[in-house]
């Protein structure tokens, strides 16, 4: 399996913010978490508002200890949401179930992070990780086929 770097993780960051100023977003907060769940990389632009580093954070950190994206989170929030009631208590808040988290997935398909954005409406925010993720020549794993 390989491991996702600095180097790449800043790419994915850089690339994502590339993509959001293209399509004129809103301002925005991206993470980059590893395998582990650690914050590799983090930028948050000017303007953005209080919680969206937390909230993309949480995107991202909840994709990765579920092993599915966030956009798939909230779909089994509408289905069971008593279960991820407890989910994100079991995550200590740290888990939202809306787009926006993205699983990294290397070229064996295994997942070797996250990304999590956060600060225009959820498809947005997963447009622009899914770039950023591509940028850096992985696969984006949004839990939607093509």
């Amino acid at each position: 399996m390989a491991r996702l770097h600095l180097e790449t993780a800043n790419t994915i960051v850089t690339a994502a913010l590339q993509k959001a100023h293209a399509m004129n977003a809103s301002p925005l907060a991206v993470a980059v978490l590893d395998e582990t769940g650690q914050l590799q990389s983090f930028q948050r632009e000017d303007e953005t508002s209080l919680m969206r580093a937390d909230v993309a954070i949480g995107k991202a950190w909840g994709a990765l200890g579920m092993g599915r994206s966030s956009r798939m989170l909230g779909s089994v929030a509408a289905e069971r949401p008593h279960f991820v009631q407890a989910l994100t208590a079991v995550a200590q808040g740290k888990l939202v179930p809306v787009p926006g988290g993205v699983l990294i997935r290397d070229g064996a398909q295994s997942i070797i992070g996250a990304v999590g954005i956060s600060g225009d409406t959820s498809d947005i925010d997963e447009e622009c990780a899914v770039a950023g993720i591509e940028a850096a020549g992985l696969t984006a794993d949004t839990g939607v086929s093509a």
